[in-house]
């Protein structure tokens, strides 16, 4: 663990020493956390030139001001890119700015049409198909007894659910799939310089595949999240340019799996290292819903995010500048122990457990919120059915974090059940 944070000549809270990238953090961050939260609840990293913030109270005041703290910085890289990788970046993924990478006036009417077009009966009627998806991936692995759950269920369900719901062909979801896996690193990570080439060359090409994709579908409507967004357009060109429909479909095609793929993976990771937890499941699925929201607020799926301050400000009595990168620490607010009683206890009983800041809060809240929850709901609902004695495999088996500042669930899980005879649909 780091350094106690220091001070600086002007008074303000340091910490020379941290970094989210260290692999003692990746592993465990909540004791980090802790500390922060008591010593220093706002400080400045310099290894990453970010000023750290760890308290519910102080985050959800800073999400809730979009004037102040600006959204629009929160896709640049962490770390800089070689000049000829942030060319082919610039060159190739052109995005422009949506819902969130937005502030207002121009995230209000990004939203509202994003919003509209991923409407609550849209997300009501994918559950059918959440359900064909889940079945299927479990079928496929059920003879077996013994499977990565990362691989074999938590990544493909979400990224083909989501895949589904903007329209993409079913024949192309293995190649999507395949241009996703690295783009953590860009952003949130540190990929080294001979990396750098060949992952933004995948988004790229997942870039150009969307632009097509988009262009095609405007001559072909149909029922899916693209064409809802298209026929937005249709309407008025001021409610959605074309390059704001391909952007946004950009951006979910990654932000839609990712997170929902570390809630499922860390609510199997909780519940199956608990004795007896999967068994209550199994038994009262009445408590699923509220396990999908203690996973949210103990395991958070996206442990930080991001905001830079328009002014110079003081949060929780510390002077931070204008232009400051700010890394709100999510995962934090969510064990804070003015909030929540016994922040570090898995409780699915749990009264206050939806109070989480997990999907954020304010204009910025995640847009796929429901859609998650829905997706984690049915994954317990038929895992807990269909493998009612799954269970860790070996059962204190050591779990990796890929290296990024905000997305954290594991790269592997392994489970084992016992095989029934003539396995088959659920």
């Amino acid at each position: 663990m780091s350094q106690r944070v220091e001070q600086r000549d002007a008074g303000q809270p340091v910490d020379p020493h941290f970094d989210p990238l260290d692999l003692d953090y990746l592993a465990d961050p909540y004791p980090y956390y802790a500390r922060f939260r008591r010593e220093a609840p706002v400080f400045y990293a310099p290894q990453i030139d970010f000023w750290v913030v760890s308290r519910y109270e102080d985050i959800l005041e800073i999400v809730k001001d979009p004037e102040t703290f600006s959204n629009a910085r929160v896709q640049e890289p962490l770390h800089p890119l070689t000049p000829e990788a942030l060319e082919n970046l610039k060159r190739g993924v052109r995005v422009v700015p949506t819902t969130s990478t937005a502030d207002p006036p121009l995230h209000r009417r990004t939203r509202k049409h994003a919003a509209r077009a991923f409407s609550a009966k849209r997300v009501a009627e994918l559950e059918g198909r959440i359900r064909e998806i889940a079945n299927g991936l479990i079928d496929d692995m059920i003879s077996d007894g013994r499977a990565d759950l990362v691989s074999q269920f938590a990544f493909p369900l979400p990224a083909s659910v989501v895949f589904s719901l903007i329209g993409y062909s079913e024949e192309d979801t293995e190649m999507l799939k395949s241009w996703c896996s690295d783009r953590l690193k860009i952003t949130w990570g540190r990929p080294l310089p001979e990396e750098q080439l060949a992952t933004v060359e995948k988004m790229a090409s997942f870039f150009a595949y969307i632009e097509d994709f988009v262009r095609r579908r405007a001559e072909d409507l149909r029922d899916d999240y693209t064409s809802d967004l298209l026929r937005i357009l249709a309407e008025d060109e001021e409610n959605l340019s074309f390059e704001e429909v391909v952007s946004i479909c950009y951006s979910l095609s990654f932000a839609g799996h990712e997170t929902t793929t570390n809630l499922i993976l860390n609510g199997l990771r909780q519940l199956l290292s608990r004795p007896g937890l999967w068994d209550e499941l199994r038994e009262d699925p009445s408590l699923i819903e509220n396990a999908v929201e203690e996973t949210l607020r103990r395991d958070t799926s996206v442990v930080a995010w991001r905001r830079s301050t328009t002014r110079p400000v003081e949060i929780a009595g510390v002077e931070v500048p204008e232009g400051a990168r700010l890394m709100l620490l999510l995962a934090s607010a969510n064990r804070d122990e003015s909030v929540f009683e016994d922040p570090d206890s898995f409780d699915i009983r749990r009264e206050n457990a939806n109070k989480h800041i997990a999907f954020s809060h304010g204009i910025h809240f995640c847009l796929g919120a429901p859609l998650a929850r829905l997706e984690a709901r049915v994954a317990f609902e038929l895992l807990t059915q269909r493998l009612p004695d799954l269970r860790l495999s070996p059962p204190e088996q050591r779990f990796e974090f890929d290296p990024n500042m905000s997305f954290r669930g594991p790269k592997e899980l392994w489970a084992e059940w016992t095989a029934p005879a003539g396995a088959t649909g659920g």
